[in-house]
């Protein structure tokens, strides 16, 4: 079974600075209908203005993942990391037994665009840790490359969850085949171009639950970029 989750669809925020689309329910926006898939819980479309940005403020157990698609983005926390993200970085900040961090537009001339995403963790109260890696363009063309996972193997971030995320970027008329294990799901996420999961169109923002589906195959009808959690 496939359940699209349409970008037309999604919750939004929208503020001097700010232009967010929420998946799922996120601080004002609630829909009962939609508060998350399996440990997916956030994942938010994010557009911030030149100089604009999230002053310091707190998270607790929760694993936060921050993909910039595109200009720059200025992280600050407690655990002392200053860093600025760029196209093709991952930044997961498992948040633990409590952090607080920032997170600013680095440039006072463009916009920056990015994928915040929250995983909820296995287990509560740990120490917080903080991981960023680049994954080039070549790791993620018209191949599925391995961003994050629970045991953090073939150069993954390691995320406290029984979740594997991949990237891909398909040129237009490529495809991917993905098999899920028993009792797994999966969440596609587009961010750009069209592409048909197992016949499923998704545009621009789309998203897809995918339950009982076994085999996947991805097409790109479209130059597309996608985001795929596999789930326990």
């Amino acid at each position: 079974m496939i359940k699209l989750r349409k970008s037309i669809e999604r919750g939004k925020t929208k503020i001097e600075w700010l232009e967010s689309y929420h998946t799922f329910s996120f601080t004002d926006y609630h829909d009962p209908d939609h508060m998350g898939f399996r440990a997916l819980r956030v994942i938010n479309d994010d557009r911030v203005a030149p100089g604009g940005g999230f002053g310091k403020h707190p998270h607790h157990d929760m694993e936060i993942i921050t993909y910039v698609l595109e200009g720059s983005l200025a992280h600050q926390d407690s655990m002392g990391n200053g860093s600025v993200i760029t196209p093709g970085e991952v930044q997961l900040m498992s948040a633990g037994s409590g952090v607080t961090h920032s997170e600013y537009n680095h440039s006072q001339t463009e916009p920056v665009h990015f994928l915040q995403i929250w995983i909820v963790p296995k287990a509560q109260g740990f120490k917080p840790t903080y991981q960023q890696a680049k994954f080039s363009e070549s790791q993620r063309k018209n191949r599925l490359c391995l961003v994050a996972s629970q045991d953090g193997r073939e150069g993954s971030l390691t995320i406290r969850q029984d979740v594997d995320l991949f990237f891909s970027l398909l040129n237009s008329g490529q495809s991917l085949k993905y098999t899920l294990r028993s009792k797994r799901f999966a969440w596609v996420q587009s961010t750009k171009g069209t592409l048909e999961i197992n016949g499923v169109v998704l545009k621009s923002g789309d998203g897809a639950a995918l339950s009982d589906e076994k085999n996947l195959e991805i097409v790109a009808s479209k130059s597309a970029e996608i985001l795929l959690f596999d789930l326990g």
